[in-house]
């Protein structure tokens, strides 16, 4: 610490002193120090304070009496890792003496006061025997003061109320940590609180309905292995116990797998909102697709003539009684792959791009009761009528409704079944009679159409399918179907459950 020869001020809050009034001002130079220092005075280096060398300084008002020596040639200096403590904050030094609690000073009064009465009633005991005995029709009117500290005549037992009170204590933790359990671990109830989440994030139709899906896979559910797992294990009798140590609960699993499918979100978002690695969630993924598609896939979907004339709208029974499937072909966007030869393959003249086609149909009802496999791009619709083993499930009488483009009528008819498509035109323009048909059929067969976009609202068929997932999309294409039928049947006049 030296005098400043120039015009500086001290770089403390709230204080002015500048050279005139004292003249010992420094600033420390070690790195760790200074830190400590800009710590103490409150300043941070910004636009507005910045440390600059020979111009910013503390003055000696800010230190200790103890932390100043002076040197052989009588300047006065600063002890070695010296920190001002002296502010106008902190009374320049001072000690501050803690308030007592308010809990504290209670007690304290509430004892001086049990003190006070104990004291008292000796006193009135001894003055008792010495003055004489007062009747009671002389005694003063005023009740004195309810003495809380004691319990009264009725009250319950001290030592019983306060049983009661570590029980009721130790029930509340109880229900807390249950509540954390229920909204911290599971991440599903971050987002899902209402239908709308819910049909958002999963795409079923309701909250009740979600948990109605969960309830009927959850048992099987805890016994399901990762595929990883799966491929390593070399011996059947080692899959007998599920996966062990778990990242994620089983429901949060199922949430994952839908804000994939569902959402549409991209594995790298899923993993940091899950807080969990990208090779976690590419194996969740797979594992609920195979498992969904294992567990949904056994449930018989293939609706039966009965129960297909059961549930037919008014509006088939008028124009074609006899219906049991409408048929329909869609497409998704695949990744071009290198080689030429499955380029070619997977190249569709339709779209005019690389794609995977499927093959749906629906009951009347509006309930998709067929799916095909995927198969590349380039299959014409008769020889994915065929290779689907659609034909198989037609009975003798059954009638298919398509589109023109299912020229599948013989195949149909070795079955024993017929096909309904809209009439094509001879001459120059359509007769009343084929107009008034083609309008019918078109009317009906709308509602496949409306059943393809319910599968194709599922996000992860929004943007190109890549060639990595080729081993699995059979399962996420199956699965997504399944799990469309539970936003309920569309009714013939729009969409509209039923």
């Amino acid at each position: 610490m030296a005098a400043s020869s120039r015009r500086c001020y001290c770089s403390v809050p709230g204080c002015s002193t500048s050279k005139q009034r004292q003249p010992y001002l420094s600033f420390q130079k070690d790195e760790h120090l200074r830190k400590a220092w800009v710590r103490l005075i409150r300043r941070d280096e910004g636009p507005l304070f910045h440390i600059s060398r020979g111009s910013t300084f503390v003055c000696s008002l800010h230190f200790d009496e103890e932390s100043i020596y002076v040197s052989k040639s009588g300047r006065r200096r600063l002890k070695s890792g010296t920190t001002p403590s002296r502010f106008s904050w902190n009374s320049w030094g001072e000690t501050r003496v803690l308030r007592q609690s308010v809990f504290d000073r209670v007690n304290a009064r509430f004892e001086v006061t049990l003190v006070e009465e104990s004291q008292n009633s000796d006193s009135a005991i001894e003055n008792a025997d010495e003055q004489p005995t007062v009747a009671e029709d002389q005694q003063p009117a005023a009740a004195s003061d309810h003495n809380y500290s004691r319990d009264s005549a009725g009250g319950l037992d001290a030592d019983a109320a306060a049983e009661t009170i570590r029980q009721l204590e130790a029930k509340v933790r109880s229900l807390e940590r249950q509540l954390s359990d229920l909204s911290c671990t599971l991440n599903i109830n971050r987002y899902c609180a209402t239908d709308e989440e819910f049909r958002f994030y999963t795409r079923f139709q309701s909250e009740k309905v979600f948990w109605s899906f969960w309830e009927s896979v959850a048992p099987s559910a805890s016994r399901l292995i990762y595929w990883s797992r799966a491929q390593r294990a070399s011996d059947v009798m080692a899959l007998e116990k599920p996966s062990p140590n778990r990242r994620l609960a089983l429901m949060d699993e199922l949430f994952l797998y839908c804000c994939r499918v569902a959402v549409g979100m991209k594995e790298k978002v899923i993993a940091d909102i899950f807080g969990i690695s990208l090779t976690t969630v590419s194996r969740i993924i797979i594992t609920w697709a195979n498992y969904l598609f294992i567990v949904l896939g056994s449930v018989p979907i293939w609706m039966s003539r009965e129960q297909v004339q059961a549930t037919m709208p008014p509006k088939f029974t008028q124009y074609c009684p006899n219906v049991r499937v409408i048929l329909d072909c869609t497409e998704i966007r695949c990744e071009a792959p290198s080689s030429l030869t499955l380029q070619s393959e997977t190249f569709s003249s339709y779209k005019n791009t690389n794609t995977f086609k499927g093959l749906i149909g629906i009951a009347p009802c509006g309930v998709i009761t067929f799916i095909s496999k995927l198969f590349t791009g380039s299959i014409s619709v008769r020889e994915i009528t065929r290779q689907s083993g659609i034909l198989s499930l037609f009975e003798p009488g059954d009638a298919c409704m398509a589109d023109k483009g299912f020229v599948i009528d013989q195949m149909l008819s070795d079955v024993g079944a017929t096909l309904i498509i809209p009439p094509f035109k001879r001459g120059t323009r359509f007769s009343k009679e084929d107009t008034e048909k083609t309008q019918n059929i078109a009317r009906l067969r709308i509602l496949v159409e409306r059943a393809i976009r319910r599968v194709k609202e599922y996000h992860i068929w929004d943007t190109t399918i890549p060639l990595t997932l080729s081993g699995s999309v059979n399962q996420l294409w199956a699965t997504c179907c399944l799990m469309s039928n539970y936003q309920g049947p569309l009714d013939v006049k729009g969409d509209v459950p039923v």
